[in-house]
Formats: structure tokens, C-alpha cells, sequence
């Protein structure tokens, strides 16, 4: 039962009419009346009974933006393919398994392995230069009456095969060693085989092979993408030797290539004695076999088999191929190094054929039903964190409180040492020296003080050979030995050295004895210390706090220094600020425990309030899945026009130029150049032809592959519904929630109170309109902020760094005010669910509420946001182990990298809807008390936690008396 019954409320004039202007029925002298007994803002008896709709207007606004998205949907269903999010692609970007590919791609209708060829221009390139700039090679190219090549083209020659010092050079190619007319055919003979005859595969990924090291070394597997082709093949078992109908390839330098025309000059020179080795090299060696079109319906260049490797699938059923080294390169090379060899490769040609977008949506798919059980146990998590929550939650409080505090003195205490951190120490060692030397220095003050003895004085110049002061401990806080009865240096003794005597007054002091002829002195003063593991140490004086380092500073600069040295210190004056703060607000930290308790009382009390975000998250989840499938066939859908058909001539001109320049460095020098292929977001891929393009004398080889995904005016509409769903199932959660704590706080007889079912029929009957008043302004403020993102990436694509960084401050100053609209609204929501006003009146009502409180919304907010950032990470890393050992038994082949990622989005969305169960408690609570507070009334369903609140603020209290 309420503090009063409906009939004893004081007559406050008209009934309320319905809400349906966005301010209508309030004005601004009443949003900043207090509350007050017989006003409008009478709380004296609960939430207002007597309310009626709000913001009615937006209910068919939200209900056509469903319709909008329903319609979007269903035409993006009549032409996309969400499998073009995560279907294999070759390297071109073709898909595997499609029959019509973009720009007249191959048709790969049975293929759908992504496999791998031998990239044989990569393969070769080194045997190629090394046969085309061999001394045998130069001497017919660029020697005697009949050399191939004039006077201007000898200079270019020269330069591409780096004979002669040249700005495109940086020294000698390294090409296996020079070649003459005796032995050329042989060597390149060799090392092709190796290539060419799948027999001697073995020698291939062998040190004492024809091509050495060059295939067996752990710099060729890291460059494993290098010196494939992915392509799409039937089946990743694909025997070469067993498959009938095999197609010849002979290689030849692209045509875009500087070797291209000397490769051509020597192939067609006229026959002759001295050039037949060369003719018959170029002409038979370089020949491959290839797989036929039916198994490889690319060019023959690119349907090479790789020698020595087994292909199979990735696992059972996938489309994706994997390799294993071959028997006969196990048997060559040995087991280790051949699974280590494939397991450098795989790492490599797995980093780079990853596609993020398309390839998490395929991991995704793959562990739906691990998704979905992480979700349930994600959901049991939150249960028993809040269950635990009201035993420990004074607890967090304070130590949340110490741990700021601790935070601002090891903060300063670390840019201190960092501002006199010596040149190669470490900064913990630097750290430990100097907290010896403050603890030392404080230890010695208060003995002197104490003692009342003339203290010695502690400077020294120099090397310290005449320092005479009282310091016992080394730089590192070890206790030093007395020097007359120390056993490590029995020669370092009073006798000896004149700084030691007399021994009575020198005892265990650090000194630093020597002779004008020793070779070895030290640096500084030292002593023996008692750690037999470090027989003597460097001392520093007392009183030294940061001494002189010999060998130069960590941080060379010395205005930096001193900025770090002065920056401690205001570190330290911030951090006792704090502290005095703290310490003022001693009774505000304990009402915001207080308020936490009651929270957590009425959590306990109504365990059913937990369903809220319960179903929300189900909601919110099962929400989320169905506008992903529903966005994939917008966003699979690629213009055929999007990206550019042509060739282009160079890398640079189809990809682009990125800044050579860090993004607060200006100039010329700066300008990055947008490629053809990459100038729109998302941007496209780049690939190289092998059948170019001649037009003009220039030779075109590189052209554009599309990307996976677009974004258009029809994705923005669904993205927008998004969002805004998304903020309602947020807003109506607070609003539900609020409206339950209400209930709950002006209730007697508080074990007795089952509010969960009358606060949900008030919002779903009154409220609803304001929750999607509320969350549309949210959803509006977000999407200009991804819409700001957006922009930010296409200007990066147009390599326009001032706008990418304009955009960059944009998005923040957007995110600033969308947390401050999200704090306005939940505080709107409380006084929708209390006073039953609009969601502009409420919003003016809570502004105001902040403004005369500002103190204790203040500590609230600090302290809240802690404990539900402890929340929130207690829920999603519980949720995140507990989802990594499923994957591991559930899919150990799929990489458990996106999925936790998934996992961990799923826990901190459901954390986030826990938390706000209890931060939405608490909030209703605080501003339930400042109610109580201002009407002075009800001090007998207070809970009891609070009443000494209310009891010290000064304020005459009602007895539930008129």
C-alpha cells in the first residue's frame, strides 16, 4: 500500500489532459518549482495516479519508420546476396562458385575452393634477373658491332640490373651469383627444375638444393602471399600428375616490365655460336605445366601447382583450402622444419586473405549455436553478479574511492621519475631508487629530529671522494656492511684508505676509497651491502632525491624534463585537491552508499524487475540478428558501375599514394594521391593482369576488383530504424524501471510491494509516445555521428587529411553531446515515470532538478559510473572465458578471434541492461529522496538507510500529517 490513498491527495485543481504537443501542459516557471505538497509536483502520495498520454504524436512516426524498414528490406531482398558477404574470392576479387562474375570475370559455378597456384613471375623473378644480368647476358646486350641494345638503352639496362651505382639502386642485386656462357644453361637449368618438375620438389625447399636457401628460408614463408595466386578450383585435392589434359605455360617477364624488352631482345636475337646457350635457356627452360580449364578456369600463368605442397580442405566441408608439405619435402627437409615451413606460410596467406567484413559474417554463421549458448549463459552471469552486488557494494565504493586517490599519487610519483630517469635504466629500477632515497632521506630526518645530534653534512662534489655523510643504505635500499668487518673486499679498510679512518666514525657509511694511481675507482660512492647476490652498490647521498645521471637522461630533452618534473608536482596538487574533495563530501559519498544499498534492497525485493532487461536483451539480440540478415542484402548489393573497369599502368595510379607524413604534419611533401580503384568507401582491391592492355605505347597492367559491401540512401534508412529500435528497447527499459522504484520507495510496507506489474501497465498505457519521443532524439544524434565517420572515410579515400581530421573533432564533439543528451534523457524518464509529464517537460523538470543538486548528481554519476564500470567488467570477461572454452570444444577450426569479439558485444550489451537495472535504481531513488527532501514529508517509508540522511539535512520532517 502507498503512503496515502488516492482520495487524500490535496486537490490540485483540473485533471491533466492528454500530451500530444511536444511541450504541451507545462510551462518554465513551473519546471523550476521545487517539489512542493499541492502542487504539481506533489509526490507526497507516490507517482502521480491521475495521468494521461504523452507525446502521442511520435506512436505513428516510429510505427511508419517500421514500415519504411520493412519495405526497404523487401527490396533489397528482390536483388542482394548476403553470400557475397562471406564467399571465398579469388585474387581479382572474382567469387568462387558464382556463374557471372564482375567486369567478365571467370565463371565459377563448380568452383567453390579457394585454393592456391604458384605465383610464377614472384617464383621467378630472382632466376629471371639473374639470368638477364649475368655477365653473359650484358656482354650480348650491350657489346661488339651486333649488341642488341644503342647507347641509351645500354644506361637503363645497366641501372635495371643495378651494374652501375643509380638512383633506382641501393647496391648489387643479389641474384645467386654472376653467369657466363659456359655455365648459364646449367645453373638456370638447376634451379628451374626445381620449379618445373614436381620430382624434385624436395631440392627445392632444401639448403643444399640448386636455389639454396631461397625457398627454405623463414623470410620466403613470411612472404608466403608473395608467391601464391588464390583462385577458385573444383576441389582442393587437385592431382597434377593425375589430371588429363594438362595446359603448357612459358613464362616471360610482364609486359610492363623493365626485363620485358632484354627478355624479347635475347629470345629473338638471330642464332649464332655464342648466343645458342641463351636462345635454348630462354626458350625451353621456363616452361610450366599447367592445370587444364576445366579444373582452372583462369590463365595458364595461373594455374601453375605449387611443387612440393598438399592441398586439403580447412576443415570438413569448408571452402577454404589449407597445405601441408608433400612426403618427398618431409623426407628432404624433415618433419620439424617442413611444419614449420607450412605453418609460417599458413600464418602469412591467413592474415592477408581475411577480409573483415565479409569473412566475419562467415565466422559468424559458422558458430550461431555457440553464439546463441553464450548468450544464455551471458544472461546467468549478470544474474548472479547483481545478486552479489548489494553484500559488496560499500565495499567498492571505498576502494574505488583509494584507488583514485592512489591514482593521482602514483601518477605524479611516476612522471617524477620519469622526469630524472637515467639512459638505459629501467623506469620500475629508477622508481624503486627513488622511493629508497625519499624513504632514506625521511628516515634519517626524523632519527636527527629525535636524536637532537649535529648532523653531518651529506654534499660531495665530483666522484665523492670526500663525501663524509651519514647514508647506510645503497641506491636500492641495501643494507651496507661495516667496512672494517666486511669479508668481501678485505683490503678496502681504515688503514688503507684515509676516507675510511677513522673506522669508529666511518662504520657502515657508503665512502668511495681509492688512490690517485688505482685504475678502477668508481663512479660514486658505494658500500658493501648484505645481499651476497650483490656484493657492493652505488650509493646516493641523503637528501638526494634525483641525482646526476653520468650517462645521459632517458628523456634527453631538458625542457622536457623539466615539464615532467613540474607536471608531478601539479599531479600531487590535484591529487590533494581531490583528496580535500573528498573529504568534504564524506556524508554525499555515504547518502550515494546509501542510495546504493536501497537499490540493491529493492533489487532484492523484486527479483521480477530483472526480467526487464531480460527480455530486453532477448529483444535487442533477437533484433539485432534480424536487422544484420536484413542489412546484408542492401549491403551486398555493388553497383556494377561502383568501381572503374579500365587498366591502369602502375600500381601507384590504381591504388594510390598514401601521406608519407604524420597527421600533425603539414606541407607539399604531405599530399597523398587517391588511386582509381580506392577513391570511394568502401574502397575496392587492386590486382595485376596478366593479359595488359597496349594502347598508346603504354602498357597497362593493374586493374580494380569491387569491394564486398556498399553503403547507400537505402542501408542509411535501415541503419537509422536501427539505431532508433535500439534506443527504444534502452529508453523503455529506464522508463519501466524508474516507474517500478517509484512505486517501490513511496510504498510502507516494502516486502509487501510487488510493483513490477502495475509500473509496466502505466508506461505501456501513458508512456509509450515519450519513450519514442526520447530515443528518436538519441537516433538522431548517433547517426549524424556515424554519418560524420562515414565522411571521415571517404576523405581518407580522397587522402584529404585536414577534412579526415575536422571529421575527426566532429564525431567527438558529437560524442560529448550525445553522452550528456543520454544522462538528460534518463533523468527525463524518471520524471516521466513519477509526475507523468511530456518528455520536454520532463526533460525541463530534470534539468532543473540537476541544477539545484548539483553536488550529489555529481558524486552519483562519479561513483555510479565506477561501480557499473565494475559491473560491466565483471559480466563480459565471465561471459568472455566462458564463451573461448565453448568455441575450443564446440569449432576448434574456426579462429576464435571474431567470435569472441561477437561474444564480448553480446556481454556488454546484456551488462549494460543489468547495470542499468541497478543504475536506473538508484537514480529513481535519489531523486525519490530529494522529492521527500524538498516536501519535507514521509519520513516513515523512507528506508531505513536514508531516514539519518534526511534527518541531518536540517529540514523540519512531516509525520504524515496534514
Amino acid at each position: 500500500r502507498l503512503a496515502r490513498r488516492p482520495s487524500e491527495r490535496p486537490n490540485t485543481g483540473t485533471p491533466r489532459m492528454a500530451s500530444c504537443g511536444c511541450c504541451g501542459g507545462s510551462n518554465e516557471d513551473e519546471a523550476k518549482n521545487e517539489f512542493k505538497r499541492g502542487s504539481a509536483n506533489d509526490l507526497s502520495e507516490g507517482p502521480i495516479r491521475n495521468r494521461s498520454c504523452t507525446d502521442v504524436f511520435c506512436i505513428p512516426i516510429f510505427i511508419a519508420a517500421q514500415v519504411v524498414f520493412i519495405l526497404v528490406t523487401i527490396a533489397g531482398m528482390q536483388d542482394g546476396d548476403p553470400s557475397k558477404l562471406y564467399k571465398p574470392r579469388d585474387y581479382r576479387g572474382a567469387y568462387c562458385g558464382v556463374e557471372e562474375n564482375w567486369n567478365d570475370g571467370p565463371n565459377t559455378a563448380s568452383m567453390h575452393k579457394l585454393s592456391y597456384t604458384m605465383n610464377v613471375t614472384s617464383m621467378v623473378d630472382e632466376i629471371m634477373k639473374q639470368t638477364l644480368c649475368s655477365s653473359y647476358a650484358a656482354e650480348l646486350l650491350t657489346q661488339g658491332d651486333d649488341a642488341l641494345l644503342n647507347a641509351t638503352q645500354v644506361d637503363k639496362y645497366l641501372c635495371d640490373c643495378c651494374l652501375r651505382p643509380c638512383a633506382a639502386c641501393e647496391g648489387a642485386l643479389d641474384n645467386g651469383g654472376d653467369l657466363t656462357n659456359s655455365d648459364l644453361s646449367s645453373v638456370i637449368s638447376s634451379r628451374m627444375a626445381e620449379l618445373t618438375d614436381p620430382s624434385q620438389a624436395g631440392n627445392l625447399f632444401s639448403p643444399s638444393g640448386a636455389n639454396g636457401d631461397k625457398f627454405s628460408s623463414n623470410a620466403f614463408w613470411e612472404q608466403a602471399t608473395k608467391y601464391f595466386n588464390q583462385v577458385c578450383l573444383p576441389t582442393c585435392e587437385v592431382d597434377a600428375n593425375a589430371t588429363a589434359g594438362l595446359r603448357s605455360y612459358t613464362y616471360t617477364p610482364s609486359p610492363d616490365s623493365a626485363f620485358s624488352d632484354y627478355w624479347d631482345k635475347l629470345l629473338s636475337m638471330p642464332s649464332s655460336p655464342a648466343r645458342a646457350a641463351m636462345i635454348s635457356t630462354l626458350d625451353s627452360v621456363f616452361t610450366f605445366e599447367a592445370l587444364p580449364l576445366s579444373q582452372c578456369p583462369y590463365d595458364e600463368s595461373l594455374c601453375v601447382p605449387f611443387p612440393g605442397l598438399k592441398l586439403s580442405e580447412l576443415s570438413s566441408g569448408s571452402n577454404y583450402c589449407t597445405f601441408e608439405m608433400a612426403a618427398e619435402v618431409v623426407s628432404a627437409v624433415g618433419d620439424a622444419a617442413a611444419t614449420a615451413f607450412s605453418s609460417l606460410g599458413l600464418d602469412s596467406i591467413s592474415g592477408a586473405a581475411t577480409e573483415s567484413f565479409g569473412k566475419w559474417v562467415g565466422d559468424f554463421q559458422e558458430t550461431i549455436d555457440t553464439f546463441l549458448l553464450v548468450s544464455v549463459l551471458s544472461f546467468c552471469t549478470g544474474l548472479v553478479f547483481l545478486v552479489l552486488l548489494r553484500f559488496f557494494i560499500g565495499a567498492c565504493v571505498w576502494v574505488s574511492v583509494f584507488i583514485t586517490v592512489l591514482m593521482f599519487v602514483f601518477g605524479g610519483f611516476f612522471v617524477f621519475v620519469l622526469s630524472g630517469q637515467c639512459e638505459g635504466a629501467g623506469i620500475f629500477d629508477s622508481g624503486k631508487q627513488t622511493a629508497v632515497a625519499i624513504v632514506v632521506a625521511g628516515q634519517s630526518g626524523v632519527v636527527d629530529a629525535v636524536s637532537g645530534e649535529d648532523v653531518p653534512s651529506e654534499d660531495m662534489t665530483g666522484d665523492g671522494v670526500d663525501y663524509l655523510g651519514r647514508q647506510q643504505y645503497s641506491k636500492f635500499g641495501r643494507k651496507c656492511l661495516t667496512w672494517e668487518t666486511q669479508a668481501v673486499f678485505p683490503d678496502y679498510r681504515a688503514g688503507s684508505y684515509d676516507v675510511l679512518s677513522p673506522a669508529a666514525s666511518t662504520k657502515n657509511y657508503c665512502r668511495n676509497p681509492y688512490h690517485a694511481d688505482d685504475v678502477n675507482k668508481a663512479n660514486t660512492i658505494w658500500c658493501i651491502t648484505s645481499d651476497p647476490d650483490v656484493p657492493w652498490e652505488e650509493c646516493i647521498p641523503i637528501g638526494v632525491i634525483q641525482p646526476e645521471c653520468a650517462r645521459g637522461y632517458a628523456v634527453s630533452n631538458k625542457t622536457a624534463r623539466d615539464a615532467l618534473y613540474y607536471s608531478s608536482f601539479v599531479i600531487w596538487g590535484l591529487g590533494l585537491i581531490w583528496l580535500i574533495v573528498i573529504l568534504c563530501m564524506v556524508n554525499r559519498i555515504r547518502l550515494a552508499i546509501a542510495l546504493n544499498k536501497v537499490a540493491a534492497v529493492y533489487v532484492a525485493s523484486n527479483p521480477t524487475t530483472l526480467l526487464i532487461p531480460v527480455v530486453q536483451a532477448i529483444l535487442g539480440i533477437t533484433w539485432c540478428v534480424l536487422w544484420f540478415y536484413a542489412a546484408s542484402f542492401l549491403l551486398s548489393q555493388v553497383p556494377d558501375a561502383y568501381i572503374p573497369k579500365g587498366a591502369y599502368r602502375s600500381y601507384a595510379e590504381a591504388y594510390g599514394i598514401d601521406s608519407p607524413c604524420a597527421f600533425w604534419e603539414t606541407g607539399d611533401h604531405c599530399a597523398g594521391t587517391p588511386g582509381a580503384c580506392t577513391d570511394n568507401w568502401p574502397t575496392g582491391g587492386v590486382w595485376r593482369d596478366s593479359n595488359c592492355d597496349e594502347s598508346d605505347g603504354v602498357t597497362k597492367c593493374w586493374r580494380c576488383s569491387p569491394p564486398r559491401y556498399i553503403f547507400d540512401a537505402r542501408f542509411a534508412a535501415s541503419f537509422f530504424v536501427f539505431l532508433w529500435n535500439n534506443a527504444f528497447n534502452v529508453a523503455l527499459g529506464q522508463i519501466l524501471i524508474a516507474m517500478c522504484v517509484g512505486l517501490w520507495f513511496f510504498t510502507l510496507d516494502k516486502k509487501q510491494a510487488f510493483v513490477v506489474k502495475r509500473g509496466i501497465s502505466t508506461v505501456m498505457r501513458y508512456h509509450i509516445g515519450t519513450v519514442a519521443f526520447g530515443s528518436f532524439i538519441v537516433a538522431v544524434v548517433q547517426f549524424i555521428r556515424y554519418l560524420m565517420q562515414y565522411f571521415e572515410k571517404q576523405a581518407a579515400a580522397q587522402k584529404n587529411r585536414c577534412m579526415v581530421i575536422l571529421l575527426k573533432c566532429l564525431q567527438c564533439c558529437i560524442w560529448c553531446f550525445e553522452k550528456c543528451l543520454k544522462f538528460l534523457n534518463k533523468n527525463a524518464y524518471i520524471q516521466t515515470a513519477l509526475l507523468g509529464t511530456n518528455f520536454c517537460t520532463s526533460a525541463k523538470k530534470a534539468f532543473y532538478l540537476i541544477f539545484r543538486n548539483l553536488a550529489r548528481f555529481g558524486t552519483m554519476a562519479v561513483l555510479g559510473t565506477v561501480i557499473r564500470a565494475i559491473g560491466i567488467i565483471c559480466i563480459v570477461s565471465g561471459t568472455a572465458v566462458i564463451g573461448y572454452f565453448l568455441m575450443r570444444e564446440m569449432h576448434p577450426e574456426v579462429s576464435p578471434f571474431v567470435p569472441l569479439v561477437l561474444f564480448i558485444m553480446v556481454a556488454y550489451i546484456i551488462a549494460k541492461l543489468y547495470m542499468n537495472v541497478f543504475g536506473l535504481a538508484v537514480d529513481t531513488c535519489l531523486q525519490c529522496f530529494l522529492a521527500v527532501e524538498e516536501m519535507k514529508i514521509g519520513a516513515d517509508y523512507i528506508p531505513s538507510v536514508l531516514r539519518g540522511f534526511v534527518d541531518s539535512s536540517g529540514k523540519q520532517l512531516g509525520d504524515n500529517q496534514e
